[in-house]
């Protein structure tokens, strides 16, 4: 009987003792668990810190409009969207006058009306100078546009090629905002404006990027 009591004993020590180290290691888990999440957390505030996020961007040219000196009929199209052109190329003929391009570039849209009068000055053919691309940004003034500067650096992302990641470089900060694209705080209702940022970039490495294309980038301060 007391040899049973002696067993029971030892095995109630030995379970406590297990207890014990089980939860010395769960709270050695945890503390670790704190650490290393702290940590983490700390470097994701530091690396937001240190840059501005865009996410209303895209990739974009200045259209040329291309249109007869003189009102009349289009009789002849030259070109579709996608044809590279060089300067002074034909591109349409209106009446007896020929509509050329005053520089090379790449065609974006046409007037598909054969026998449609078009004005002196109205828009028949439209291109990019390729060489013009870059990723514009509309970012909101309270958002970080006062750390924006002309040689910083950016990194973007373009939806059609998801987590891919391009590089660029800041070289033009609107003096104005975009007028026609103010925005509302909603808990005051006061205006917020928006302003253009462009970021240049190798058009020659990064081929497969096109007008029009949406985009989000993180400026580097």
């Amino acid at each position: 009987m007391e040899q049973e009591k002696n067993n029971q004993g030892e095995n109630s020590h030995s379970t406590t003792k297990g207890e014990n180290k089980t939860r010395r290691i769960m709270v050695f888990v945890l503390v670790v668990f704190v650490i290393v999440a702290s940590l983490i957390g700390l470097v994701y505030i530091n690396a937001i810190s240190k840059r501005v996020y865009v996410e209303k961007s895209e990739v974009d040219a200045p259209q040329v409009t291309l249109s007869a000196k003189s009102g009349g009929i289009l009789e002849e199209l030259f070109v579709k969207a996608g044809d590279k052109v060089s300067a002074n190329d034909v591109v349409a003929r209106v009446g007896n006058e020929l509509v050329k391009s005053k520089d090379a570039g790449l065609i974006i849209s046409r007037q598909d009306s054969i026998g449609k009068y078009f004005n002196s000055g109205e828009e028949i053919v439209t291109m990019i100078k390729p060489a013009d691309l870059r990723v514009v940004g509309r970012l909101e003034e309270d958002k970080g546009l006062k750390d924006v500067q002309v040689g910083q650096r950016v990194v973007f992302e373009v939806d059609a090629f998801g987590a891919k990641q391009y590089e660029g470089i800041i070289d033009e900060v609107s003096p104005t905002s975009r007028a026609s694209d103010v925005v509302f705080n909603i808990s005051d209702q006061r205006q917020e404006n928006e302003f253009n940022v462009k970021a240049r970039f190798n058009l020659l490495k990064y081929p497969e990027l096109k007008n029009g294309m949406s985009a989000k980038m993180w400026i580097y301060k």
